[in-house]
């Protein structure tokens, strides 16, 4: 990674500001994590842009904005060990792992998480990031109870076995709605409930499992 912060992460962190991103901490990580390594060759060039990018696996690199906004709503003051839920490139686990103690971040697809393990570990050198490919709706219960909780795919409902897995006291953070419209939820846990803030509209693709819709006809699993 560059000594200094390329010329375009400089211009998309001072967009980001402009739109409301008042966190310093997450504008620097979004400053110091370099997006286009995170997507294929041929689309680096608009790795800069605000806007979400297609990956592998028919996945998606999410827009800046978004990325920035869900980091911002998690409120992390360093100490927190976080689970993330969909690796994917792994962009948003770079910017995670700047601002928290630890994260465990789960993914569905082999590849994604091998792919994004090579970037983090092997060229960033990022040594507070743990990983595991299966059923993210399932969470990680061997490693809980977490203190914060991303969801990067959108949810039908709130899975009730992520939030068994939220510290009291802790929040997550997570897209619910249909596969096509959903609205960002921010939700914390106070005397073993939840309390629900509704953030911003969004679109994210569905987070598939048996917590969350089926991978085939995209209805939503019972739980």
């Amino acid at each position: 990674m560059p000594d200094q912060p390329d010329v375009r992460a400089r211009e998309l962190a001072n967009h980001l500001r402009q739109r409301g991103i008042t966190d310093a901490k997450v504008l620097e990580a979004i400053l110091n994590v370099p997006r286009d390594q995170f997507v294929p060759p041929a689309m680096q060039s608009d790795a800069w842009e605000d806007r979400a990018l297609p990956i592998a696996c028919e996945q998606t690199i999410s827009q800046p904005f978004m990325v920035a906004l869900m980091t911002q709503e998690l409120a992390l003051t360093g100490a927190e060990r976080v689970l993330e839920v969909g690796t994917g490139s792994g962009y948003q686990t770079a910017v995670l792992s700047r601002l928290a103690r630890e994260v465990f971040t789960v993914e569905r697809h082999a590849a994604l998480s091998e792919a994004a393990r090579e970037m983090l570990d092997g060229r960033l050198k990022l040594t507070n990031v743990r990983y595991r490919v299966g059923d993210g709706t399932i969470g990680w219960p061997d490693a809980a109870p977490f203190d914060r909780i991303l969801v990067t795919a959108a949810a039908p409902d709130l899975p009730e076995t992520l939030f068994q897995q939220l510290a009291e006291g802790g929040r997550i953070v997570i897209p619910i709605g249909s596969e096509s419209q959903q609205q960002l939820n921010v939700i914390d846990r106070r005397d073993g409930k939840p309390v629900h803030f509704r953030s911003v509209s969004c679109r994210f693709v569905p987070l598939v499992g048996e917590h969350g819709w089926d991978g085939t006809d995209r209805t939503p699993r019972t739980q």
